[in-house]
């Protein structure tokens, strides 16, 4: 049987040769590679793979805060690959499956191998320590932007992806509407809206149950009738 596996590194040239290391083996389809910690969310949600081999010390997003923006339902294995003996620890304080140290040396792979294949033959389900998100990773062009969640209004989903709004500015994310609302204290308020209750000004109340939250810079957004006694309650109203 062969299992999927990415590759989540900043470096190409440890890409490639992890890559052929891993293709040796016979055991791993390597489905896709990212060069950075947004990308490789991306790649995880689309692709949704056995394993990843991911990088810890990566620019703006690195490898254990990157855990926290994959949603548990499908969080592969990860096995950590470091350049630095002193992330080791923590690698094991995030209970990664294991880790292994650049340049990866043959005969250590393999032993981290054996240990993968066993976890996945029993099936056993992986569960790693997350930390909530302060920050929101957003897309521009060839950039990546740390949105700060004091400064986001409201997160909305539709057709064309998941959007972060600030008062001045909005924004795509990779992250899913669902991991959102676990890992930060924004508001489900609407099937596809998150709020931000601290920039919430007022709420209007519509006739048929629903309602309209104002943000302070004058954004509207939808809540629910499903939601509304919730919202006024975590309001105090």
């Amino acid at each position: 049987m062969r299992y999927k596996a990415l590759i989540i590194d900043d470096e190409p040239y440890a890409r490639e040769e992890l890559r052929f290391q891993l293709e040796k083996t016979g055991l791993f389809d390597i489905t896709a590679e990212a060069g950075n910690a947004v990308e490789g969310v991306r790649l995880v949600n689309s692709h949704r793979p056995d394993i990843i081999f991911l990088d810890i010390n990566m620019p703006v997003i690195n490898g254990f805060d990157m855990l926290s923006m994959i949603e548990k339902s499908i969080m592969p294995y990860v096995v950590f690959v470091t350049a630095y003996d002193q992330y080791a620890l923590k690698a094991f304080e995030e209970k990664a499956l294991d880790y292994l140290l650049k340049p990866v040396e043959q005969d250590r792979l393999e032993k981290t191998l054996e240990k993968i294949i066993r976890s996945l033959e029993k099936g056993e389900i992986p569960s790693y320590e997350r930390k909530d998100l302060t920050r929101i990773p957003c897309s521009l062009i060839n950039t990546i932007k740390l949105v700060d969640l004091s400064e986001i209004e409201y997160i909305y989903s539709d057709m064309t992806g998941v959007h972060a709004v600030t008062a001045g500015k909005e924004y795509l994310t990779d992250l899913t509407l669902k991991l959102i609302e676990c890992r930060t204290e924004l508001f489900r308020c609407h099937r596809q809206y998150l709020v931000n209750l601290a920039k919430i000004d007022r709420i209007v109340l519509n006739g048929n149950f629903s309602a309209d939250a104002y943000t302070a810079s004058g954004r509207v957004v939808p809540v629910s009738r499903r939601y509304l006694k919730l919202l006024k309650d975590a309001l105090g109203l």
